[in-house]
């Protein structure tokens, strides 16, 4: 039988130029440069590096890339078409865009005449003009290009005579790409759709047996259907997608590439980039919000932590019997993982399939099992929150099973904060007694806040008899209110994600006392980094 291959998609990543457009996300030039070599290792064809001659920053980047290139990818340079009356050659912006040292520049150019007349104040002829003689110029100095028709559906809607003439400029002066831009985020995948259509119908009259340009997609997100819309612009015949990852980008982002590569891959058959890499999605997308310093949505199709995830006890059963049933895709093909949520929703079934992401294999006989549903419905109607806290949900099984193994014996804590001339400081200090070994320790530390302290002491006490929990770290710590009503008296619930270089986890604790809750979500984290360390070195063992 004959294999005929997938059809190819260019994919073209804006996130360090359009992406940083976004309210709130800075990116410094090393930043730039290891989101770009990231993207590289991903696979993505084209990345746009930003504006050189619009910042120093963009500048640098170029320079850098020009000293080490990367890989496989095509670094894109962007830019504007030429001011109004006046001449491309003689433009410094464009100089600027020549000494990045790209083979590929994108121009963009005005599709809508509103902004011809509006915006840049000169002629629809004179439009025209610029964008043919921007295009010719950089092929003239042989660059190749593609050309984005900026604000097009929209000049499309109010006078698409005009808008095609945009398109006919940059072609016959020697675009190799039209993208269309959607750049107001208003048009509905239909209206997407039938449009390409109609471009494509155009160019090829308009071109006749010459080479026709492709036309590319680019799509932002304030209708809530950036990703719709390029899909509907890639069926209507569109060969290039232009998004950025996580979707980032100006006002409400742009259309998101970890949502459309696994669509356009996995559910249309085309061709972006190769499966290896598709097994990379997941980690590429948290590896580019941890570098913008954005936190990850941990809710987004695909990559996000709850993807995968399944709380209610009906889904855990069925997709314990075929994932099929409540996932539209393996979470491997996009390098993600199932999660059972466990919450007060759980049955047994979500005690079960989770005990056994731990390695512990119970059944609906074992006694130990109802114990644990019990205890967890028990301490979440107290307001003990597990679907987050999954480390505290482990302790909460290996004691249920007699196995949690006691590494200190918490005796009590002492937290002083300093106050100078009747106002509030950081400044705190914290003194904690412990068991360990047969002693009992008595230790004190200082720290930023009652919270640093006490875990400051903790470890200060510990680290001798634990030498490992100097690796260990509090990476994260949220508070909530759980009954507002009670004013100063409503009980806290804590969460503490803690790390220790290569693995994170994440503990809860629940009090009226806000100090109480978080002294008990570091003291379990603490034990749970030390249970890992532990089995760590028994698998090490085990295997000599």
């Amino acid at each position: 039988m004959t294999t005929h291959p997938s059809p190819q998609l260019w994919l073209y990543d804006t996130t360090l130029r359009d992406g940083t457009q976004r309210e709130g996300l800075s990116v410094s030039i090393e930043d730039k440069l290891r989101i770009a070599r990231r993207l590289d290792q991903l696979g993505i064809p084209f990345i746009e590096g930003g504006w050189p001659g619009a910042n120093p920053k963009d500048v640098q980047f170029f320079w850098q890339l020009q000293e080490d290139p990367l890989k496989q990818a095509e670094i894109v340079t962007f830019c504007s078409t030429r001011r109004p009356n006046t001449h491309a050659a003689d433009e410094p912006m464009l100089q600027a865009i020549l000494t990045a040292g790209t083979r590929w520049v994108t121009v963009f150019g005005k599709s809508w005449d509103l902004h011809v007349k509006e915006g840049l104040k000169t002629t629809l002829a004179e439009n025209l003009a610029m964008i043919r003689d921007t295009v010719e110029y950089f092929c003239s100095q042989g660059r190749r290009v593609i050309y984005d028709a900026e604000h097009w559906f929209d000049g499309y809607k109010h006078n698409p005579d005009y808008a095609l003439q945009t398109l006919d400029a940059a072609m016959a002066s020697g675009a190799e790409w039209l993208v269309l831009c959607d750049t107001n985020g208003g048009t509905l995948p239909h209206e997407v759709g039938q449009v390409v259509e109609s471009v494509i119908s155009h160019v090829s009259l308009v071109n006749g047996q010459q080479q026709i340009p492709q036309i590319g997609i680019h799509t932002h997100n304030d209708s809530d259907t950036a990703v719709a819309n390029a899909l509907a612009a890639v069926m209507a015949g569109a060969k290039m997608v232009q998004g950025t990852i996580n979707g980032y980008g100006e006002r409400c982002g742009n259309a998101n590439l970890c949502s459309l590569v696994p669509n356009l891959q996995l559910k249309l058959g085309y061709s972006c980039i190769t499966e290896h890499q598709l097994n990379q999605l997941t980690e590429a997308s948290r590896f580019v919000s941890e570098v913008v310093n954005l936190a990850p949505d941990e809710h987004a199709p695909f990559v996000g932590r709850s993807a995968f995830a399944h709380k209610g006890g009906i889904h855990v059963s069925a997709v314990e019997r075929n994932p099929l049933t409540y996932e539209h895709i393996q979470p491997e093909q996009v390098g993600n993982r199932r999660r059972i949520v466990i919450s007060e929703q759980s049955g047994l079934s979500n005690v079960l399939a989770k005990a056994r992401t731990f390695g512990i294999e119970l059944d609906k006989q074992t006694p130990a099992a109802r114990q644990i549903l019990h205890r967890l419905k028990e301490l979440e109607s107290e307001g003990y929150q597990f679907e987050a806290a999954e480390a505290s949900f482990a302790l909460l099984m290996y004691e249920a099973l007699g196995g949690r193994q006691q590494f200190f014996e918490v005796k009590g804590f002492q937290v002083h904060c300093d106050l100078v001339e009747g106002k509030e400081t950081n400044n705190a200090l914290a003194t904690v007694k412990v068991g360990v070994s047969g002693k009992n320790i008595l230790e004190a530390a200082e720290g930023n806040g009652p919270v640093a302290a006490l875990d400051a002491a903790l470890r200060k006490a510990l680290v001798n008899f634990y030498p490992q929990i100097a690796t260990f770290e509090l990476t994260d710590y949220k508070v909530r209110i759980l009954d507002g009503h009670a004013g100063t008296a409503a009980k806290t619930r804590v969460l503490v994600e803690s790390g220790n270089g290569s693995q994170r986890w994440t503990t809860v604790g629940v009090s009226p006392n806000i100090l109480a809750a978080s002294y008990q979500a570091v003291v379990e984290g603490l034990e749970y980094g030390l249970l890992l360390h532990a089995q760590a070195e028994v698998a090490v063992e085990s295997s000599r």
